[in-house]
């Protein structure tokens, strides 16, 4: 009986996970052609669907997806290794900690979203203003997962390896780094999305192409169906993105 009642939840669980996104799109639909909103301003799925085949059909999609998806790796790679390395000293040494740590704890609070003024101050509207934004995004998540990660590295392995005779920048590299990487991963994982969300930010800043900058020239025009797509699209290549990672920490990470 307790073997059938598990299998039950078992299927249920599966059957729940399938049905979600299903379930989601039956009831954008109904809600939208029932007449209970506006379907101008809520168009059903049906709708956004077509809206998105015609953004494939003149290119324009392909050209924003490309535009967006260089941005956030340019200034997630970017963001991600000034983070690692920062930390890792940070977390290490305590001279370079107590100058670095007050500066940081101030400025993390400060969503990138609040720098777009004077980005556009200083860069205009190039692309190096859109990669700040989102290294800023990612820098300092990555940070402090690194910091985190190496103040937590073992002491016995620590004192191992110096009893072994282990140099300074060896110990760095190569027992606190490793030994920190798990929590490094999770900052990582967690900037991925970040770096999506200050993507947002940065192309409305003033941009010529990518999915924000198709957004708000969509909303601009009452053109929800796109509005509606462009959102759709950001989450998804955001979810593929946060899933691509989850599997290489998965298969690279495995301790």
């Amino acid at each position: 009986m307790a073997k059938q009642t598990q299998g039950y939840a078992r299927w249920l669980n599966q059957a729940a996970l399938l049905l979600s996104v299903p379930l989601l799109l039956v009831a954008w639909q109904y809600v939208s052609v029932s007449g209970v909103v506006n379907r101008i301003l809520f168009p059903p799925p049906t709708e956004v669907t077509v809206a998105l085949y015609q953004a494939v059909r003149d290119g324009t999609l392909i050209r924003d997806v490309l535009a967006s998806l260089n941005r956030v790796l340019v200034g997630y790679v970017t963001g991600a290794a000034a983070g690692i390395v920062v930390g890792l000293l940070t977390g290490r040494y305590a001279l370079i900690s107590n100058l670095l740590t007050p500066i940081f704890q101030l400025l993390r609070p400060i969503p990138p979203i609040a720098f777009v003024p004077i980005v556009v101050l200083w860069f205009g509207l190039t692309e190096f203003g859109k990669y700040f934004l989102v290294f800023w995004g990612v820098f300092f998540t990555v940070w402090i997962a690194a910091h985190y990660g190496v103040q937590k590295v073992d002491p016995m392995l620590l004192r191992a390896a110096r009893s072994l005779g282990t140099s300074e920048r060896n110990l760095l590299v190569y027992v606190m780094f490793p030994a920190a990487v798990p929590y490094i991963f999770v900052g990582l994982r967690t900037s991925v999305s970040i770096s999506f969300y200050t993507l947002v930010g940065a192309e409305l800043a003033g941009a010529f192409a990518g999915l924000a900058y198709r957004i708000e020239l969509a909303q601009q025009n009452m053109q929800t169906a796109q509005v509606m797509g462009g959102l759709v699209m950001l989450g998804v290549i955001s979810a593929l993105a946060d899933r691509t990672f989850n599997f290489l920490a998965r298969r690279f990470v495995w301790w």
